[in-house]
């Protein structure tokens, strides 16, 4: 359908890359069928593609090659029209602010509901849920900052969420050491302050992880914010929650740490 496609064109014209099914039956007068079949036949000729049901992406040619344009140019528009707050972290955060170790191969986005990620042609988005309490304690202003596209700018966590939330989720950036990777990378950019007023927010062994990763690394400074969190610990805790002892392993229990109640059950290993 001609019209569609030139609807297409004064899009891309304006510098919009992304539209919702209602405003173009709105805009062409178009039934929801006849939309439907112009939008699928545009599909499959890939000028466009769908992260979401109602919601479209216009792919310019160089965007065809990876099947869709780097999420960062439309999470915003997305989560907007989901009705949903926001924050990129993780892997994609630690890569943004200079973990350089930090191969982005998943896009991960932390929200206070539970939705199901998806690939999106080279590109696969991860919804991390994040309780609806504690996201809406820390997705603060004054610790986002702006991720900046040709479109546009989208919400990502500022150093200390991303450390916090690495901690906190540390099975989805490739465990303890990818979290001691950003501690050692990341945790000198740190603002103490704000590290210590965030961390409030989180699970207290989470930060008990990092704050002895940031110790460990000999970011004092930060460690500190974050250390009379400790008194808050009713029991010790292991470094890596992942590895489970055997019976053959009891006889020789791993070394406790007071200082950040912590059983260091794990070497800490990064690369150089």
């Amino acid at each position: 359908m001609k019209e569609l496609e030139h609807y297409l064109d004064q899009q891309l014209i304006r510098g919009r890359f992304h539209f919702t099914r209602k405003e173009a039956i709105k805009t062409l007068a178009l039934n929801a069928r006849a939309f439907g079949d112009a939008a699928t036949r545009l599909i499959k000729k890939k000028q466009l593609v769908s992260p979401w049901r109602g919601f479209y992406l216009i792919l310019r040619p160089e965007d065809r090659i990876a099947g869709a344009p780097d999420p960062v140019r439309w999470i915003d528009p997305l989560m907007k029209y989901l009705k949903l707050d926001y924050r990129i972290s993780l892997l994609r955060a630690a890569a943004f602010h200079g973990s350089s170790h930090q191969a982005a191969m998943v896009f991960q986005v932390i929200v206070s509901k539970q939705l199901r990620g998806f690939d999106l042609g080279r590109h696969r988005i991860q919804f991390i849920y994040q309780r609806s309490a504690a996201f809406s304690s820390t997705n603060q202003d004054e610790w986002l900052q702006k991720l900046k596209s040709d479109t546009g700018f989208a919400r990502v966590a500022g150093v200390e969420l991303t450390l916090l939330d690495s901690a906190r989720y540390f099975h989805k950036v490739g465990g303890i050491n990818s979290v001691a990777q950003m501690a050692n990378d990341l945790g000198g950019k740190a603002d103490a302050r704000k590290l210590a007023k965030a961390a409030a927010c989180y699970e207290n062994s989470s930060v008990r992880r990092l704050g002895y990763l940031l110790q460990y690394f000999g970011h004092e400074r930060q460690a500190k914010a974050v250390l009379p969190l400790v008194k808050k610990a009713k029991s010790m805790k292991p470094l890596d929650p992942s590895v489970r002892l055997l019976n053959e392993d009891l006889s020789s229990l791993p070394e406790a740490n007071a200082t950040w109640m912590l059983t260091l059950n794990a070497l800490v290993e990064i690369d150089e």
